[in-house]
């Protein structure tokens, strides 16, 4: 009997990502770095990155599995790398001591459906899925930061590890929070010293 190849495959760990909206998160932080500290921000690396997020969302080193998708209207990062989701990225997988890291590219195909409607979609098959057991979240939470609340409000997911990763502490989201900053900061070589430095120039 052939497998039915129309029904997607997930794996027990997934880091949803709005692409576009970390891009210009981590444009914003690079600037205001490069102007404290005076010297050059690199390009955010996915592949480092997506480490920092599976430990803050609670896995540890091991043999695990992550899918990592990721949402984009335009297709192209300009402050991350690898740049191109459909031509470096989509399909492609990364293995290190935290696990596989399996890429895909959920293009938003703008004649159809919005990049806010396509991530609380994709969100709400995500917690209906049973084989997953943890789920990280990279929202645009100023855009839709409330249809995602609304959606995990009304959804039952006892058995999944959510976790929302925010700007800042938010109120009203039942399920786990974690500070995105610490994440980029800590893939784009910023030390806690130099953070502190950006937070009290005057010390």
């Amino acid at each position: 009997m052939e497998a039915d190849t129309n029904t997607p495959v997930w794996e027990d760990n997934v880091i949803l990502v709005d692409a576009d909206w970390l891009d210009k998160f981590v444009f914003n932080i690079s600037v205001n770095f490069e102007r404290v500290l005076e010297r050059p921000i690199p390009k955010a690396d996915l592949a480092r990155w997506v480490d920092y997020v599976s430990l803050d969302g609670g896995l540890r080193p091991g043999d695990n599995s992550i899918q990592v998708v990721l949402i984009s209207e335009k297709g192209i990062l300009d402050n991350c790398v690898p740049q191109s989701l459909a031509e470096e990225l989509d399909g492609q997988a990364v293995k290190d001591n935290i696990g596989e890291f399996l890429f895909s590219y959920v293009p938003v195909e703008r004649k159809f459906v919005t990049r806010k409607d396509l991530y609380v979609q994709s969100l709400e098959a995500l917690l209906s899925e049973s084989r997953i057991q943890r789920l990280m979240l990279i929202p645009d939470i100023d855009e839709y930061g409330m249809s995602v609340r609304e959606v995990l409000a009304r959804n039952t997911y006892a058995e999944k590890n959510v976790t929302v990763f925010a700007q800042e502490p938010l109120t009203g989201f039942r399920c786990s929070q974690e500070i995105l900053t610490y994440s980029i900061l800590a893939t784009l070589g910023i030390s806690s010293d130099e953070f502190e430095k950006e937070l009290n120039p005057m010390s």
